[in-house]
């Protein structure tokens, strides 16, 4: 039995204060967020527990107010007849009726700075609160044990379960994020080879011939070519895929767009014409780590191709500039990601001013929109990066959802790659669509593969879904052994499909299905047919092609800056609700059939066009033409329309979405 006499008064008030906090412990309600552990953890080989001392960075999201209230406001706000339609609310309206109160977030923010952990920002909106700490603090606070895991080779750490709060703060939190780093990834392509090797960019000098470094028809002519080797003799009889800019043993592929081509292809001179090139309008580009000679690239990029100067800003948020992972685990891909959104929303809206947000982690993008759209820093945000739906955080999902919910209620459009690698199968061996594309507050933005005529107006357009075949080995070799015909398979296409999380909107209420189908409306975006962009790559300006649904979206932007620009300036809201409306304007893309695909004889065998192509999942209608490899010098059957289990069809599908925006006469169908 204690001696109270005995016990030093320090010692006292040491048991007081043990006893105390036992007693608050006790009493102390404790609130699950649920949903918010990542679903790569499933499929992940998990490597055991994370250095404690390790110093990260996690984002606590409150719940909103009137949550029933805002969803129906943004349904009758984007439902013509309604006496909400295209009535859009302010921030300050916004807060006052559905963010959370200052009271709410200083409670939290106190409850997280008296478990050691140090508060970096809490955003305007009431949104959320940015706080910095061990993972042992962090471990501590939330209930959770955050290990390393290892997925495809890739190295990530992730909470292992949900996280909760054991204080009445708990109440107000609605989701717990950057205990993972998996993250978003961007979303652009450079055209390859079968064995990976990217087409290489070109380095600029006074000798560069200024406006012409790939030629625009992609697609050449038939041509016969007979291969013989050991094995025997082939023939391939096709039309050719790649430029007459030939080096070494071939044409160099691939093709590449210039702005004034793609101006003629999408329709967009007579708008131009018209003084409609986004004046008065402001894009938002969202992107991780930006490039540091971002103003350099796109000042060349506007001087060669003839375009008016871009007005271009960098924005950050206080959080965003805080966060201490300053160093992109691809950070190449971020630089590639940056030039291609800037120039391109600049090359299809060439008066709009651009205003690039860059978080300094993939994982705080959500946190770069949210800054945008509290400040309405244009009515059109771009946005070319994406996480797979099945990987991530359902509470992630739900914050951002929110935070495209409020932007929807403004009258602003957010848009998103719908991604590059279709159903996503090849890549982690299930269906799943990448998501923001797949929220119901955003617009998914899918992709095409696209030739042009000598004029530059559309020869034909397919989903972007490539497949190769390898028919004739290295040229080094001497004469090309013959062999059977080496199907290679699938090396890239639009993202798309139905989602495993999102009820169907109702903008979609005539789609198949239950749940939100990915994409609502395409662009270019096959690299094989892609875009030139200007880029400094190790310190020297250089010219090079790229693609991925990541160019179909700024593309797509710049677009419907036209449009608001003709709307009076005012925004026009989701994008996505407006395009499955449209009577006119929309160019739809059915499957593309030829009746040039490659076609074979092999040691007197003959080979059809689908032997030769091997489409997957029993697709027969695609464009296939000869592709003659400048670095390997290996032939290859290129088909273009056939991605994966996706299909391009008729009327809306999941690789073109409604299809095609049909330049003067969409914007016209947007603002009569």
């Amino acid at each position: 039995m204690f001696n109270l006499k005995r016990l030093s008064l320090g010692a006292l008030a040491s048991l007081l204060l043990v006893a105390t906090a036992s007693a608050s412990s006790v009493n102390s309600p404790n609130y699950s967020v649920t949903n918010n552990t990542p679903g790569f953890i499933k499929k992940a080989v998990d490597k055991g527990p994370v250095d404690p001392n390790l110093v990260i960075e996690v984002t606590v999201w409150l719940k909103l107010h009137n949550q029933n209230q805002l969803d129906q406001l943004v349904k009758d706000q984007h439902q013509k007849g309604s006496a909400s339609y295209h009535q859009w609310i302010t921030q300050d309206q916004f807060n006052a009726r559905f963010s959370p109160t200052a009271q709410q977030v200083n409670t939290v923010g106190n409850f997280l700075r008296a478990h050691n952990l140090a508060v970096t920002s809490m955003a305007e909106n009431n949104f959320y609160v940015k706080v910095q700490g061990t993972v042992s603090n962090i471990e501590k606070a939330f209930h959770v044990q955050i290990d390393n895991y290892s997925l495809n080779g890739v190295s990530y750490r992730s909470n292992t379960g949900n996280p909760s709060v054991n204080d009445v703060s708990g109440s107000q939190v609605a989701a717990i994020t950057g205990m993972d780093d998996y993250g978003f990834q961007p979303l652009n392509v450079r055209p390859t080879e079968a064995d990976g090797k990217p087409v290489p960019f070109t380095p600029l000098s006074s000798s560069t011939p200024r406006g012409v470094f790939f030629e625009a028809q992609c697609f050449r002519g038939v041509e016969t070519h007979t291969f013989t080797g050991s094995a025997g003799t082939a023939t391939y009889t096709g039309n050719r895929y790649g430029s007459n800019i030939t080096s070494g043993f071939g044409h160099f592929p691939p093709c590449g767009y210039q702005p004034s081509e793609m101006q003629t292809a999408y329709n967009m001179n007579a708008l131009y014409a018209q003084g409609l090139d986004g004046t008065g309008q402001t894009v938002v580009i969202t992107d991780a780590h930006g490039s540091p000679t971002i103003f350099e690239d796109a000042a060349v990029f506007s001087a060669i191709y003839g375009l008016p100067p871009v007005d271009l800003t960098l924005l950050k948020a206080p959080g965003l500039v805080n966060n201490p992972h300053i160093v992109s685990p691809n950070g190449g891909s971020w630089a590639d990601e940056v030039t291609l959104d800037v120039e391109w929303v600049h090359a299809m809206a060439p008066g709009a001013k651009i205003v690039l947000v860059t978080a300094t982690d993939r994982a705080s993008l959500d946190e770069a929109i949210n800054l945008a759209v509290v400040h309405h820093v244009g009515n059109t945000i771009s946005n070319s990066w994406s996480s797979l739906e099945g990987f991530g955080n359902p509470a992630q999902f739900d914050r951002v959802n929110r935070i495209l919910e409020q932007a929807a209620v403004q009258g602003i459009d957010v848009n998103f790659a719908s991604g590059d690698s279709g159903d996503e199968t090849v890549r982690v061996g299930f269906k799943t669509v990448d998501f923001p594309a797949s929220s119901p507050f955003a617009t998914g933005i899918g992709g095409t593969s696209l030739a042009l005529n000598p004029d530059n107006t559309i020869a034909f357009q397919t989903g972007w879904g490539n497949n190769l075949t390898r028919i004739a080995e290295r040229v080094s070799l001497g004469s090309p052994p013959v062999v059977p015909p080496l199907h290679l398979g699938f090396s890239g296409g639009a993202g798309g499909g139905s989602s495993l999380t999102f009820a169907k909107p109702e903008f979609q209420s005539g789609l198949p299905g239950s749940t939100r189908q990915v994409p609502d409306i395409s662009m270019l975006a096959d690299s094989f047919t892609g875009v030139e962009i200007i880029e400094t790559i190790d310190g020297q300006l250089s010219v090079g092609v790229i693609g991925g649904t990541s160019l179909a979206t700024p593309m797509f932007s710049g677009v419907m800056a036209v449009a608001a620009q003709k709307n009076n300036g005012n925004g026009l809201g989701q994008a996505a609700a407006l395009v499955y409306g449209l009577s006119s304007g929309v160019t739809d893309i059915p499957a593309v059939s030829s009746p040039n695909n490659v076609t074979g004889v092999i040691n007197g065998n003959p080979q059809t066009a689908d032997s030769l192509a091997a489409p997957l999942d029993g697709v027969t209608d695609y464009y296939s033409a000869l592709y003659n490899s400048p670095f390997s010098t290996r032939w290859f059957v290129i088909t273009f329309g056939t991605d994966t289990s996706l299909k391009t069809g008729t009327g809306w599908d999941n690789v073109t979405g409604v299809g095609t925006p049909d330049g003067v006469n969409f914007v016209n169908a947007l603002v009569p």
